[in-house]
């Protein structure tokens, strides 16, 4: 009589059964599954030639079966997402959040006419300033990009610069007029982009970025208790960015005209085409 194999006749392969010296070292409370991976030695442990229905070592039965990823891993992707949110980027956002009221409190110390608060309320005005220059940067190159972060940061940016331009215009040092253009032209471009955003996005312009910047440095003097030829320098650097603010502000109202009726058009097409 031929040898059936040990498989056919329903016992253990060789590579299936436990060797009674591994069983001695198996820890308490292992599974049967565990016990018979000690004892075989020449199992071989499946690879990505698999293909996309290979299962990883945490995977049950089913996720084998059916490809799916193991259990848990939604959770473990929604951890990492929300771990994500604290990252360099966000960080620097929320310290320039922090120093906005830091900021105010320095500015008006002591009347809001003393030389050495005014010093530290520029050192805070320019780490926010500066902050502002880096968290973008890092987020975009990084890929650093959070929902939080795309909505504190314009926050954060608006937030420093009112309250610098406020207290500088309540002191007496800027005039009304110029803080209601600057704070004016920042919110109704905030508000212009929400209104055309369902045709596209309103991306941000070098005359944009000179503005900010220019802006910055201007408001940075205004902070800092000036005399003489720069007191008058400073008054040059601020007309400046009233003019950049005013231009690049039509400027953007007309790239949201454009968009609008671009995307009216492409509608329009579209429906057309459904149509036929």
């Amino acid at each position: 009589m031929t040898g059936v194999p040990a498989s056919a006749a329903g016992g253990s392969s060789p590579a299936k059964q436990a060797n009674p010296a591994s069983l001695e070292k198996t820890p308490k409370g292992a599974s049967v599954a565990d016990v018979s991976a000690v004892g075989a030695p020449d199992a071989v442990e499946p690879t990505a030639a698999a293909g996309p229905g290979a299962a990883g070592p945490d995977a049950g039965p089913a996720d084998a079966a059916d490809g799916r990823a193991p259990r848990g891993g939604k959770l473990a992707a929604a951890a990492v997402n929300q771990a994500s949110v604290w990252n360099i980027a966000n960080l620097l956002t929320m310290l320039r959040l922090i120093l906005v009221p830091g900021f105010v409190a320095l500015m008006l110390a002591d009347g809001g006419y003393d030389p050495a608060w005014r010093s530290l309320a520029w050192a805070a005005f320019a780490i926010a300033m500066i902050t502002d220059l880096f968290d973008g940067h890092l987020a975009r190159t990084y890929n650093l990009v959070t929902d939080f972060g795309k909505i504190a940061d314009p926050i954060a940016d608006k937030a420093i610069m009112g309250a610098a331009l406020i207290c500088l215009s309540g002191l007496g040092d800027l005039p009304w007029w110029v803080t209601i253009v600057i704070l004016g032209r920042e919110l109704g471009i905030t508000l212009l982009r929400f209104i055309v955003i369902r045709y596209g996005v309103i991306p941000a312009s070098r005359g944009g970025k000179l503005k900010t910047l220019t802006q910055g440095v201007a408001v940075g003097m205004y902070v800092l208790a000036l005399t003489g030829w720069l007191a008058t320098l400073r008054w040059w650097v601020m007309a400046a960015a009233v003019v950049l603010t005013v231009v690049t502000g039509l400027d953007y109202v007309r790239q949201a005209i454009v968009l609008r009726r671009q995307g009216i058009a492409a509608r329009e097409a579209a429906s057309e085409e459904t149509e036929a």
